[in-house]
């Protein structure tokens, strides 16, 4: 086997390429996808939350759909038009369509399903089914 040295650390390899590709074909660890928001799932005893990282976008920017047990979030930004008087030295912000799937288990309640926007952060609240058929408290 033959050793690859790498002299230019910020030159991308094809190994590091091929290592680094998550199976959406985005970039995994350290490296960011700008076609795809980041997300939390997280379980709580009653719920799943899911928290999209949306900054820029405006609640009515952001859809939120489920089909039969698939929930969906998708972007449809707004088209701005600029001011021709703005000469931009480096512009990088841009709002661009995304969409997520999630195949949700079983165990929730997909007509109960709730969002919030907030700072960025859009949350959606799952609600599980209740154990068992009596939901009366203290049994």
């Amino acid at each position: 086997m033959i050793p690859v040295i790498r002299t230019y650390r910020n030159i991308p390899s094809i190994i590091d390429e091929f290592f680094t590709n998550d199976s959406d074909g985005g970039k995994a660890e350290n490296y960011n996808c700008a076609c795809k928001p980041a997300v939390n799932v997280i379980e709580h005893e009653n719920t799943f939350q899911i928290e999209v990282a949306a900054p820029g976008f405006e609640r009515n920017e952001l859809k939120v759909t489920v089909d039969k047990n698939l929930l969906t979030i998708s972007s449809v930004p707004e088209e701005k038009t600029e001011k021709k008087s703005i000469s931009y030295l480096k512009k990088e912000y841009s709002s661009s369509k995304f969409s997520r799937s999630f195949e949700l288990p079983a165990n929730t309640e997909s007509d109960k399903i709730e969002a919030t926007h907030k700072n960025g952060i859009l949350t959606i609240t799952i609600p599980k089914k209740s154990k068992g058929g009596n939901s009366c408290a203290g049994n």
